[in-house]
């Protein structure tokens, strides 16, 4: 055997039963470890802060070596070790395919998607070696109708085919989503870069207007981090569906689903509020390029997908890339400043109206994210913070410090090459806390206070105060203008459509009385509840009034008594202003870029 071939470890991965949903998968090692060779599947995936286990969608797994089967004996839930053989060794397994998102793997006979964490098994003290991987058609489905779209580098596989890929280790290996089947696909060039969308799924969109919008956003982040782009080439795979909205960062490429309704259709020059958000999800998983996948904390670098792997800076990550989704769309022209203004104060909105904020702080929201953040239950909101939502908003509120501190010779921008330039273009893994380091550091500023205030504490971003120096009024209100929303708390949220209670807010009035996630509500005073007119219900009543509500709980029906209460404050308004203040004007305009 070729020594390039001893130095190389080979897959081939086969849609073999499209309709039961199986993909085939063969992992060949030419020299298998002498003590007895170990193969393993991640239990998580990069970019998703929750143990999977993929381990348990393998239906079938035997090996062989030199035609003779080889004993295989299962270590743990996502680890099989093979008995003493000379190689080269082939380990085969079916993976049952049916999880319809951008994390792991689906597969019928329309359409085929796989991550790699979820389908490629790592051969233990391999991991370094180069990858040849061979994508096969599927099996019993016309093969001239799909095709293949992936930022694996092809070998012997033609442009959009079944064939032979490459990778540089396991690593890579499966940090390139694979989409397989008919698709259609639209192009754009920026910074001289070859970018790609495929849509999977039936549309009517306009792609030369989405490809002119995509090719903005891209546009303005390579400027902000600076030319050359990082890549040679990128991939959107976008799976389009009735409702749905989801995206997962790669390397070279980002795995999407969007709701059919949020693309723009032919004739229709406006961008609404579902096209708006489908774009900022693409801005999000673009800046994940160097946010992420090349800016990549330590903690992450370190960790063999096995396990979880702790850290206190996710808001760093992810909040920091949630701020400039928006701010990019802004910058673009994609959105004005009113739409802006709109953005911010709807994630404020989100914020305020989550008890969870004055319970849990930013740096405990990023290391429960394995086990609160991402396992989600009724009682979520009263105990749990966003660090994509409100690490978005402390994100402003630094760049907006620091602008306004430094009259203007620092921002987060400059921070966010920095760190580009430190770590991600060397490939250095980033440690605890760099951005709250290099933050002081390139400001001068002591930012001690304000980091532990509002990455460690539970205090609220001061929003309406640094936003007024950037010429933008800032309010907290009871209610948006011109709502029917009551004057009142209950202090329920109810399912979508429904009068079931989804959840109960802490210390609410619904709470003290004792109505209790799960219970249906049935009556108000006697009156039947109507969920799309309960917060119109509530309107009749002032705070202090008692009711009597009827609920069932399970099949028991029960009364209760409550004591309405004043609704707190918690709707956010942003009203830019035109001003003859031209120091905030100017700051504004360096600000947005308008």
């Amino acid at each position: 055997m070729e020594k390039s071939a001893l130095d190389r470890i080979h897959y081939e991965i086969t849609p073999s039963q499209p309709s039961a949903h199986l993909f085939t998968v063969c992992c060949t090692v030419p020299v298998p470890d002498a003590a007895g060779q170990i193969f393993s599947l991640p239990a998580w995936t990069p970019g998703s802060y929750l143990v999977r286990d993929f381990a348990r969608h393998v239906v079938r797994l035997d090996a062989h070596a030199n035609g003779q089967p080889v004993a295989v004996r299962k270590l743990d839930k996502s680890s099989w070790q093979c008995a003493v053989c000379e190689g080269p060794l082939t380990i085969s397994y079916d993976v049952y395919a049916w999880d319809d998102s951008v994390r792991a793997a689906w597969l019928d006979t329309t359409r085929g998607f796989f991550n790699g964490s979820a389908v490629f098994l790592r051969a233990r003290g391999h991991e370094q070696k180069p990858v040849s991987v061979m994508i096969e058609p599927p099996v019993g489905i016309d093969n001239g109708t799909w095709r293949v779209a992936t930022t694996l580098q092809a070998t012997t596989a033609p442009e959009w085919g079944f064939g032979g890929y490459s990778a540089g280790s396991y690593d890579d290996l499966i940090d390139h989503p694979v989409e397989m089947g008919q698709f259609d696909h639209l192009q754009f060039l920026v910074a001289g870069v070859p970018h790609h969308m495929v849509l999977s799924g039936r549309h009517r969109a306009d792609t030369g207007r989405l490809a002119a919008d995509l090719a903005r956003i891209c546009e303005e982040q390579i400027e902000l981090f600076g030319r050359p782009a990082p890549m040679s080439r990128y991939l959107f795979l976008t799976r389009v569906v009735k409702k749905g909205y989801g995206g997962l960062e790669h390397r070279d490429s980002s795995a999407l689903i969007c709701a059919r309704d949020d693309l723009p259709v032919t004739g229709d020059s406006k961008i609404s509020r579902n096209y708006r958000s489908f774009l900022g999800l693409c801005s999000h998983e673009y800046f994940h390029l160097w946010n992420v996948k090349r800016i990549r904390p330590q903690a992450l670098a370190d960790s063999d997908l096995s396990r979880e792997a702790y850290t206190e800076d996710l808001w760093a990550y992810e909040g920091v890339t949630s701020y400039y989704d928006e701010l990019v769309l802004m910058r673009s022209g994609l959105v004005d400043l009113n739409g802006y203004c709109e953005l911010i104060a709807e994630a404020a909105t989100r914020l305020w109206r989550t008890p969870g904020r004055l319970r849990q702080s930013l740096a405990a929201s990023s290391f429960d994210a394995w086990t609160k953040f991402y396992r989600p239950d009724e009682n979520t909101p009263n105990t749990v913070v966003s660090y994509y939502n409100k690490g978005a908003l402390v994100a402003l509120c630094l760049d907006l410090k620091l602008r306004l501190e430094t009259g203007g010779e620092c921002d987060l921008d400059q921070v966010m090459r920095q760190l580009w330039c430190r770590y991600g273009q060397v490939e250095q893994p980033v440690p605890e806390r760099a951005l709250e380091q290099l933050s002081q550091k390139l400001s001068g500023l002591n930012l001690a206070p304000f980091f532990d205030q509002m990455i460690r504490g539970t205090e609220d971003p001061p929003l309406a105060e640094l936003l007024a120096a950037f010429g933008i009024e800032a309010q907290l209100c009871l209610a948006p203008p011109n709502s029917d929303r009551a004057g009142v708390s209950f202090g329920v949220r109810l399912a979508s459509g429904s009068a079931q209670v989804q959840t109960v807010f802490e210390g609410t009035p619904a709470q003290l009385a004792g109505i209790a996630a799960g219970d249906v509500l049935v009556a108000l005073d006697g009156l039947r509840v109507e969920p799309q007119d309960f917060d119109r219900a509530l309107s009749a009543y002032v705070p202090g009034d008692k009711i009597r509500v009827h609920v069932f709980r399970r099949d028991e029906l029960m009364e209760l008594e409550l004591t309405l209460v004043e609704r707190v404050a918690d709707t956010w308004v942003l009203r830019p202003y035109a001003g003859d203040d031209e120091a905030k004007m100017a700051r504004r305009k360096a600000w947005l870029r308008q």
